[in-house]
């Protein structure tokens, strides 16, 4: 049995809407117009106080985000100084980076500066990823995990289900999911939007569930297992269901540009159903 312990996560979009890839999933891209928030880089004060807002909340992962293919000199030194004023102030907060694609010498930086985890999300499967996206490989999304495990940073890779995608690529990003063995796994279900070229979910609460059952079941009972985006849409009022189904992770707050479910209703949710919100990674 699973402990009924939820790890609470919290995500922040330093950097918005700059991106200037086809990824046909992203409303981050400038080729869609789509109508979000778009912003150079936040205040670090800015960025502190919404971490102050996501640790009394119950994060415990704590994830910076930039918009972009991947990490160049200016993006490095500035997640770095923002992960040096966090540890300095708030301290126990993990630190996640979600920079894009990034070579070991940034990402060993970034180590050396207070992050603890890098995110870098396989999206799906290696043969349907053209695609979604022609601008970059699925294989580059792939060496950057790789290199993120060899600087000694936690990793933490899932992807996208519900994007016209079929069950063979389903079952085949798993299989490249659970070959990176990462830390924590997030499960994203897909969020049309208007201005975006993929118009459907080709998936149903079920179908999501079978997933979450399988990745836990691949993947063991020791790593996190995290339904982000998509949760509300697929899940509000059936949450048991998802974690009954191995889940012991969500997103807290709202993602990168949609609204997620407020903080306190999530703890009532939890509290509700008999789970505890985890205070500790463990290591």
């Amino acid at each position: 049995m699973m402990k009924k312990e939820i790890f609470l996560c919290a995500i922040n979009n330093i950097l918005s809407g700059t991106c200037k890839e086809d990824c046909k999933f992203c409303t981050q891209s400038v080729r869609y117009h789509a109508d979000i928030q778009r912003y150079n880089y936040k205040s670090v004060e800015t960025i502190l106080e919404e971490a102050r807002q996501a640790k009394a909340h119950g994060a415990l992962g704590y994830c910076l985000v930039t918009a972009g293919k991947g990490l160049d000199d200016k993006k490095v030194e500035f997640v770095a100084r923002v992960a040096r004023a966090i540890k300095e102030e708030i301290g126990d907060l993990n630190l996640i980076a979600c920079n894009g694609t990034a070579n070991r010498e940034q990402l060993q930086y970034l180590k050396d500066h207070g992050i603890d985890s890098y995110n870098h999300n396989l999206e799906t499967s290696q043969a349907y990823y053209e695609t979604i996206c022609t601008t970059h490989t699925w294989e580059e999304r792939y060496q950057t995990c790789l290199d993120v495990k060899s600087v000694g940073l936690q990793l933490c890779s899932g992807g996208i289900w519900g994007m016209g995608e079929r069950v063979e690529d389903r079952e085949a990003l798993l299989d490249a999911i659970v070959s990176l063995e990462p830390d924590s796994i997030p499960l994203n279900f897909y969020i049309p939007n208007p201005a975006l070229p993929i118009k459907t979910r080709n998936l149903t609460q079920e179908e999501a569930l079978e997933i979450i059952r399988t990745a836990r079941q691949r993947l063991g009972d020791e790593r996190l297992l995290m339904v982000a985006g998509g949760r509300e849409l697929l899940f509000r009022g059936n949450e048991h269901a998802m974690f009954e189904a191995g889940a012991n992770s969500i997103v807290i707050g709202n993602y990168l540009t949609t609204t997620g479910e407020a903080p306190l209703a999530d703890q009532a949710m939890l509290s509700r159903l008999g789970y505890t919100v985890a205070t500790s990674c463990h290591g």
